[in-house]
Formats: C-alpha cells, sequence, structure tokens
C-alpha cells in the first residue's frame, strides 16, 4: 500500500502544483510507475475546478464562474497540459521532418501557431463549460467537469501504452513516463478515469465516450505520421483535445432532461434484464 500511494503522490507532483508528502521520494521507479495515476490526479483537479467554479457562482454569473474555475484548473496543473498542446501545435505546424518538428517542440518559445491554437482550445472549453453549467443541474455538472479531467488524462494515458517514446535526451519532460504501461496499469488508469462517467446520463455519456475515442485514435495516428511515437507535449495536447471532444459530446445529443437515467442506472436496468 505504501508503495501504491508513493507512485499516486509522485504522479501528483509530476502532474501537479499541489504539495505532496516529504517522504515521498524522487526515484525512477515511482515515476515509472506514476502514469497508471495520471486519470486519478485529473480527478482530483476537476474536484478544485468544479469546487471553485459552484463557489463562484453564488456571487458572479455563469461566465464568471466558469473562468475563474478554469483559471484554477489552470493554477493546479501549472498549465502543463496546455503547454504541451501550444508546443506540439507549433511543432507540427512548422516543421516539416521528425528532428525540426521535435526540435521546435522543445523550444520554450511560443510561436503563432501555438498561441491561436492555445487560443482557440480554451474559448472552446469555456463556452462548453458555460453551457453545460447552465443547462445542467450542480451536481450533474460538478460530475460531467469532473469526468472530463478524468477520461483526458486516461486518454493520453493510452498513448504511453500504445506507443513509443521518441525523444532521445534524458532532459525532456516525459522521460520518466516514458515505458510502456502493462495491461494492469492501463486497467488501473482505465478505472480511476472512467468512474466519474457513471453519474452522468447515459446517452450523452457514450456520445461523449465516443467522440473522445475517435479523437485519441487520431492523435496517436497523427503523431506517429509525424514523429514516429509521442513525446510529453504529444500526451499534454492529446489530454485537452480529449477533454474538448468530452465535452462537446455531452453536448451534441439533445437537450440534458432530469429524466435521463444515468449511465449506472442504465447498466444496472440491463444485468437485471439479462439476470
Amino acid at each position: 500500500m505504501r508503495r501504491e500511494l508513493e507512485y499516486f503522490f509522485a504522479a501528483l507532483r509530476f502532474f501537479t502544483r499541489l504539495p505532496a508528502p516529504g517522504w515521498v521520494g524522487h526515484s525512477a521507479e515511482q515515476l515509472n510507475h506514476a502514469a497508471r495515476y495520471f486519470p486519478l490526479v485529473g480527478v482530483i483537479v476537476g474536484v478544485i475546478g468544479a469546487g471553485v467554479t459552484l463557489a463562484a457562482l453564488q456571487l458572479w454569473p455563469v461566465q464568471i464562474a466558469v473562468l475563474l474555475g478554469m483559471t484554477a484548473t489552470l493554477l493546479a496543473t501549472g498549465a502543463f497540459h496546455e503547454d504541451g498542446l501550444a508546443d506540439s501545435i507549433d511543432g507540427c505546424g512548422g516543421g516539416w521532418t521528425k528532428e525540426q518538428v521535435l526540435a521546435i517542440m522543445k523550444d520554450s518559445r511560443i510561436g503563432s501557431y501555438g498561441a491561436i491554437g492555445i487560443g482557440m482550445a480554451l474559448l472552446t472549453k469555456f463556452a462548453a463549460l458555460s453551457e453545460l453549467l447552465a443547462v445542467l443541474p450542480a451536481p450533474t455538472f460538478v460530475a460531467a467537469l469532473i469526468a472530463g479531467h478524468g477520461v483526458s488524462r486516461c486518454a493520453a494515458t493510452t498513448l504511453i501504452y500504445a506507443l513509443d517514446y521518441v525523444r532521445e535526451d534524458a532532459s525532456a519532460k516525459a522521460k520518466p513516463l516514458a515505458t510502456r504501461l502493462g495491461k494492469g496499469e492501463l486497467a488501473v488508469a482505465a478505472l480511476f478515469g472512467l468512474l466519474p462517467c457513471l453519474l452522468l446520463p447515459a446517452t450523452q455519456t457514450l456520445v461523449a465516450l465516443l467522440l473522445t475515442a475517435l479523437v485519441t485514435l487520431f492523435a496517436a495516428r497523427y503523431f506517429v505520421r509525424r514523429i514516429g511515437g509521442y513525446t510529453g507535449d504529444c500526451l499534454g495536447a492529446t489530454q485537452q483535445l480529449t477533454e474538448l471532444a468530452f465535452y462537446l459530446g455531452l453536448l451534441c445529443v439533445g437537450p440534458f432532461q432530469a429524466q435521463h437515467v444515468p449511465l449506472w442506472g442504465a447498466a444496472s436496468a440491463f444485468a437485471s434484464v439479462g439476470g
């Protein structure tokens, strides 16, 4: 149990700015196994964002509450994944060869492609979350925000499982996580990432998960074609794009209604009929 706690806190420290206990070390083994808890860290970030959003909603309109909630998640993660999205867009937009793409991704400066891309991504997230907050009961919105953060990090984790890490320099920011996950570790990541979805309406959630899977598959194929695998920036880009896909999937299947059955309820009903 202590070892698993070390892995979890290693993931928390690696992926966020949140404090970790002093007894947690910095070994390569911890970081190599930390990816299984990537979605759980996302759930925690989602809880922070949802809490700030609902608290702000008691004082300000929906749009301001959503902006403050988004700001809280950015502060919690240090914009870690947003930086990966911007770097990936810069690299893939400005580079022709694998070497050029990787060199641009590593450049700490942001280019026009990255600035436009991250701006559009944040605007889309703002619009989607504002709409979700306007049409959903507060508990369902909380579940949707938490699920979006968890599912998207689960999607990014599948790249670690399926693709090769392509940077050779040990200083790369995702190098400690650049090992293939085992099936058991991937199952743990999927459990933490998908569990919040059970609290959401079944139809919308299934569509959101399908759209998320399609975006993940597209991102994986695109990164393989451009650079032969993934980097830490690719993981960040995948997390951001699939989080957007999840929210947009929730919104694209008709209006939410109180009588919609949560996913866990639909699964239970199906199981009882089968029995």
